[in-house]
């Protein structure tokens, strides 16, 4: 009789250590999710001050420019104007995915299914990545923008060699990373220096936290399975 009873509480004794487990697994990914909604809502900040500035910016800028193309445009300099003019567009275009991306991040509901936000966070990382291509076109016309009709008709040949040295680099600087940037180069030391910032580094603590949900739910699902 000892043995029997010994057995019983053995096997309520390992019940509800199973129960305790199971119980912890729910509990750490509870708080994995509300870890990823706290670090995804952290990035909306950042993101909508980027995107409320660049709007003024653009506005600014496309006022300043049409008053010039309407009353000055025979005085002002062309590489100023058409400079300045792909500057504006290049910024409306990333204000453009700002926008999508604080629409993202305020429709991430962390009760769906991880695949779901998985999808809403490939669509961040990818957004992301853009917005930092695009802005990074404008680089060579930071070496143009400045250029007369007088620099060219009375500069010198250094002027030409050190300018279009300048622009050739910014040129290439912009073309290798327009075409590097990608989700692959993450780990590389170059790509850390660009993106270890407060909208890059909560992104990517999401998707390892979310890497990190899906595997607790597999497990508490497995056993789930097993009790059944």
């Amino acid at each position: 009789m000892e043995n029997i009873d010994i057995i019983q509480l053995w096997k309520n004794y390992d019940s509800r250590l199973e129960e305790s487990i199971t119980l912890n697994k729910k509990n750490a990914v509870e708080i994995l999710k509300l870890k990823t909604k706290s670090a995804l809502t952290s990035m909306r900040p950042v993101k909508l001050f980027a995107t409320i500035v660049g709007i003024l910016w653009v506005l600014a800028g496309t006022i300043i420019l049409s008053s010039l193309a309407i009353h000055a445009f025979d005085r002002i300099s062309l590489f100023f104007f058409f400079s300045a003019a792909l500057q504006v567009l290049i910024t409306a275009i990333a204000i453009a995915i700002y926008i999508y991306q604080v629409i993202l991040i305020s429709r991430v509901d962390i009760g769906e299914p991880v695949l779901t936000t998985q999808k809403t966070l490939t669509s961040l990382t990818a957004s992301s990545l853009w917005v930092a291509k695009i802005l990074i076109l404008q680089l060579p016309l930071w070496t143009t923008f400045y250029i007369t009709s007088y620099c060219m008709q009375n500069s010198g040949l250094l002027y030409y060699l050190i300018n279009g040295a300048c622009t050739a680099i910014f040129t290439f600087a912009a073309g290798w990373l327009f075409f590097n940037i990608r989700f692959e180069n993450r780990d590389k030391k170059w790509f850390r220096i660009l993106f270890n910032d407060r909208e890059w580094a909560p992104l990517m603590r999401s998707m390892e936290m979310l890497a990190q949900l899906k595997e607790y739910e597999e497990v508490v699902a497995t056993g789930n399975d097993k009790k059944q």
